[in-house]
């Protein structure tokens, strides 16, 4: 059975809790201050599509596909990353809240996570080479077996990372933000010094 195929669209103001959301296979479409929050993406495709201002929280992505997906001043709230559809999965955010979100052993190398609110996202066993996290709070969020090789931290704060339990080879820290790879030690670091 094939999906609907929707190309170069614009999707304004849609509050989808009213309105129901077409299943099928979005290519370059953008959708500006659109309302999803616990809307079901179960098997989508989203190709080239930008998401401006919008409400993804509790969205249901099981097999979703993101190809180069773009999200600017979104709430993403506890979207389980880790169910998305593997192949050709790309996206980027700028400005979102991601808080309580997992990215649960994706392979997400080279995303950018750009003024953004991190809080207590799982990135356990994720593969985040070559990623970059500027400007923002990673207050929580989980590292545990994360491949971080290349990765850039050096704008960002309140992270907690074990260095004896993630692949760190070549990433990049602030020296303000070098406390959060010794939090497990119980290290008091006097910045006044």
């Amino acid at each position: 059975m094939s999906q609907t195929i929707i190309e170069n669209k614009q999707f304004n103001k849609i509050d989808f809790k009213e309105q129901s959301f077409v299943k099928g296979d979005y290519e370059k479409c953008s959708f500006t201050n659109c309302d999803f929050s616990n809307t079901n993406f179960s098997e989508f495709k989203f190709i080239d599509c930008e998401f401006l201002g919008c409400n993804l929280s509790l969205v249901k992505i099981n097999k979703t596909t993101f190809t180069n997906a773009l999200f600017t001043d979104c709430k993403l709230l506890g979207l389980l990353f880790e169910n998305c559809n593997d192949f050709g999965l790309s996206f980027s955010f700028d400005n979102c809240i991601l808080n309580h979100s997992s990215f649960y052993k994706k392979k997400i190398k080279k995303t950018i996570f750009r003024n953004s609110q991190l809080h207590e996202v799982d990135f356990i066993e994720c593969d985040l080479t070559q990623s970059k996290f500027d400007n923002c709070d990673l207050s929580g969020s989980k590292f545990e077996n994360t491949i971080l090789e290349k990765a850039d931290f050096r704008a960002s704060f309140n992270y907690s990372i074990n260095p004896e339990v993630n692949k760190l080879k070549k990433a990049v820290f602030s020296l303000s933000g070098i406390s959060g790879l010794l939090d497990k030690y119980g290290i008091e670091i006097d910045s006044t010094s």
